[in-house]
């Protein structure tokens, strides 16, 4: 498939944000039950959840610039009983307005305490809405993934790892993140949040690794056979049926070398996976902004290379047709 960079930077955006928000959510519920320091409420929860609200409304602006008519944008929420699209599109708005009513509590003191245990576990109300706020969350990461999941006959994204590896890559740069937003703002919750981060792209790091094997091993369901429907054993074709380019041409193939595909694939692989574990653990050893931040870009940077081989890497059954020369 052709990668289009809006729809690139809408699901790596919009990953980093949700991934952010779980990081600021996590510490506050570990606070609840005392494991860690409770953290100013404006400063860091406040904040916090205001920056990763930033990540989705970058994201929704850069997945305009892949609509023909924006103005009909809404009109995609229309078939949410059949279309995981349509359900992204009403996620993804659900989920920025709980994040926005869940930083505002904190931003205006709004937060109220509900219960409190004999233990000193408290259950606070923004506690509730950030709960509500985590399932859409997951939801949003489920439907994202669904949409290129749920497509059949591209053997490369028909896979549950798919929607795996869209969990994990957003959890694991929005951890990343929430480690440099904590080494300013509650040094405390550092090694908490660049621990998690580790572990999270570690664990990325073996389940996009075997969609990457599994990928290699795919054997294509659709021939020349099947494209033309004749049987003939030996079929051998010499053009594509027309003098220029079309959208079949331009629309379903990268039109980028082997060689090419091999650095992207290699570039993410490094980027995104082992130079931020290295950068995230000399960041937290010498409590360096300066290498956190290193560490987040080297992830995002990663992970728009990652996205771009994943959408190229998807090859259309009529590209057996389309892409002959």
């Amino acid at each position: 498939m052709h990668p289009a960079f809006s729809v690139i930077f809408l699901t790596t955006l919009i990953g980093a944000g949700q991934g952010l928000f779980l990081a600021i959510f996590t510490g506050q519920s570990y606070s609840a039950v005392r494991l860690v320091a409770t953290q100013d409420s404006t400063s860091f929860y406040g904040l916090g959840a205001l920056l990763a609200l930033l990540f989705l409304v970058a994201g929704l602006f850069a997945s305009f610039f892949h609509l023909g008519r924006p103005e009909r944008a809404w009109r995609a929420a229309s078939m949410w009983r059949t279309s995981w699209l349509s359900r992204e599109v009403i996620m993804l708005p659900a989920l920025m307005g709980l994040i926005f009513i869940y930083s505002m509590m904190h931003f205006f003191g709004w937060d109220t305490v509900l219960f409190t245990s004999k233990e000193g576990t408290t259950l606070q109300l923004s506690l509730v809405v950030g709960t509500v706020a985590v399932i859409a969350t997951f939801l949003l990461f489920i439907c994202t993934a669904m949409i290129y999941a749920s497509i059949k006959f591209l053997q490369e994204w028909a896979c549950a790892l798919t929607v795996v590896n869209y969990l994990l890559l957003g959890t694991a740069s929005g951890f990343t993140l929430a480690t440099l937003f904590a080494n300013s703002t509650a040094p405390d919750l550092v090694p908490l949040y660049g621990s998690w981060a580790i572990i999270i792209t570690a664990a990325a790091f073996v389940t996009r690794g075997a969609s990457l094997i599994r990928n290699a091993r795919i054997k294509s369901k659709s021939t020349i056979q099947t494209a033309i429907g004749i049987r003939h054993t030996h079929i051998q074709q010499k053009s594509m049926g027309m003098q220029g380019g079309s959208m079949n041409t331009r629309d379903f193939f990268h039109h980028k070398t082997a060689a090419f595909m091999q650095v992207i694939k290699w570039t993410f692989l490094v980027l995104v996976f082992p130079l931020p574990i290295i950068l995230l653990w000399i960041g937290m050893e010498s409590n360096s902004s300066g290498i956190l931040l290193g560490a987040f870009i080297s992830q995002y940077l990663g992970l728009i290379a990652e996205r771009w081989f994943f959408f190229a890497q998807a090859n259309h059954p009529q590209n057996l047709y389309y892409q002959t020369t």
